[in-house]
């Protein structure tokens, strides 16, 4: 086939696009930073390892089962690993680096399944040698089979914490303790969009039985207040939470701890999205998403949108978009086959609500609250390329500034290399906070997404 088919995101969804075409003959180009496919839960370690004993099995059978499915399609998957995109030239055409020399990519169809990256909650310490993510901590572990510390604390809400836990302490971690926000009682009143995907649900009680077997506390209504060390993180002080996660500051407890986990939700990666100039909207627990159809499609015609990048919802939700996406585009190149492809999606689309009322418990249980806005002190660093501290944000806040536009003219967040991959959610909810919800608009993500070395731009580059 003369189109040129280009798929952003070796993960689940991209993954699951190139399968899906590749089970009709339609080739593809798949395009993916990392070394290796499978996005950050599926690509495994990055070195052959013959065990991993601290990823239980369910998990080691579909990191198995990808690696299988890119090699049954390796005929019509053209995967090009270590492989940025720097954002559109053209109409129909994206910017790439690969090794520090850049090209370019021209495209008929294009598919953005990009991902998603952790909130960033600053607080004091966050800065920490020893303060990550839990999302990093689950990369140390399942990719560079490294342990990330030898006394651990989890902090914030929902089912990854459970399942990191778990990880670290197969991987010989001693897990001090697990704090999450969420009061259980907002868990138990979701019983019923759980029972959508009962397996998983008792997968999950199932993490939380080999915690309590093992000793390993875990506390609802619980978070975490500040983190204090010297040239790396020596102790944590957590304490009860709030309806609204406010710190209840009179009943802190210090652990004492090289390694603490955060995780209070995810967002979007739709960087790319916007530079493509697709529609988006604010969406209240993914940020900001493209606008798509129930066939994936954006306002482009020829950009579909899948996985996590489109609404976060988690691996199994990426793959049957994927499905869905690849398949409205066969159903397009293909019109002998529309017939048949076409009587494959109401069930994909089926499973798909299943889903995501599913995840729709976790969304609304966990959903974050008001009160962790004000962890950080005034001197604490909000905006980490430009170190802007609470209180500059504060002062512009102060003094009138109503918009995103605004505050980063007078403060200089995310205008940093980063973006505002680090700071950008916590202005949103500084300004939704002050009542400013239909006036602050969004942070404009600029060209190109990532810095361009001096060396690429030699005169033979």
């Amino acid at each position: 086939m003369s189109e040129k088919i280009v798929i952003v995101g070796a993960g689940p969804a991209g993954m699951s696009i190139a399968a899906t075409l590749s089970e009709y003959g339609v080739r593809s180009i798949v395009l993916d930073e990392s070394p290796k496919a499978g996005g950050v839960i599926y690509r495994g370690p990055w070195r052959t390892t013959q065990s991993m004993p601290h990823l239980d099995e369910s998990l080691q059978k579909k990191i198995h089962l990808q690696q299988a499915l890119v090699a049954k399609h390796q005929d019509n998957i053209d995967l090009q690993t270590e492989t940025r995109v720097l954002g559109p030239l053209a109409q129909n055409q994206l910017l790439l680096s690969h090794q520090d020399k850049l090209s370019q990519l021209d495209f008929d169809y294009l598919f953005l399944a990009t991902g998603c990256q952790e909130r960033s909650i600053p607080f004091p310490g966050w800065q920490l040698p020893g303060v990550m993510l839990t999302g990093g901590i689950q990369l140390q572990l399942k990719s560079g089979l490294v342990r990330p510390g030898h006394q651990a604390v989890l902090t914030g809400t929902g089912p990854l914490l459970i399942l990191v836990a778990c990880q670290l302490h197969r991987a010989g971690v001693d897990v001090k303790g697990v704090y999450d926000a969420t009061p259980f009682t907002e868990i138990s009143k979701e019983v019923l969009a759980l029972l959508n995907r009962p397996q998983v649900a008792l997968e999950g009680m199932s993490l939380m039985a080999y915690l309590k077997r093992h000793h390993v506390p875990v506390k609802h209504g619980w978070g975490i207040v500040k983190a204090e060390g010297g040239e790396a993180l020596e102790r944590v002080a957590v304490a009860p939470y709030n309806r609204n996660w406010e710190a209840d500051k009179q009943h802190i407890q210090w652990i004492e701890a090289d390694l603490l986990g955060v995780g209070y939700g995810f967002a979007s990666r739709s960087q790319l999205a916007q530079l493509m100039e697709l529609e988006v909207r604010v969406d209240e627990f993914s940020g900001l998403i493209p606008v798509t159809d129930e066939y994936q499609r954006s306002s482009r015609p020829n950009i579909y949108c899948a996985g996590d990048s489109a609404r976060f919802a988690g691996a199994d939700v990426a793959i049957v978009e994927g499905q869905i996406a690849a398949l409205s585009l066969v159903a397009e190149l293909q019109p002998e086959k529309a017939v048949e492809v076409k009587a494959r999606l109401p069930e994909l689309q089926k499973t798909l609500r299943r889903y995501y009322r599913f995840r729709g418990a976790f969304d609304r249980a966990n959903q974050r609250k008001k009160g962790l806005l004000q962890l950080p002190e005034s001197d604490t660093v909000i905006c980490r390329c430009e170190q802007v501290k609470r209180s500059a944000i504060d002062k512009a806040i102060n003094e009138g500034c109503r918009d995103t536009v605004s505050l980063k003219m007078r403060t200089r967040v995310t205008m940093g290399d980063c973006q505002g991959k680090t700071c950008s959610h916590y202005c949103y909810d500084r300004l939704a906070q002050e009542g400013y919800n239909n006036e602050q608009g969004h942070f404009r993500t600029r060209f190109p997404l990532d810095p361009i070395p001096f060396s690429a731009m030699e005169d033979e580059a």
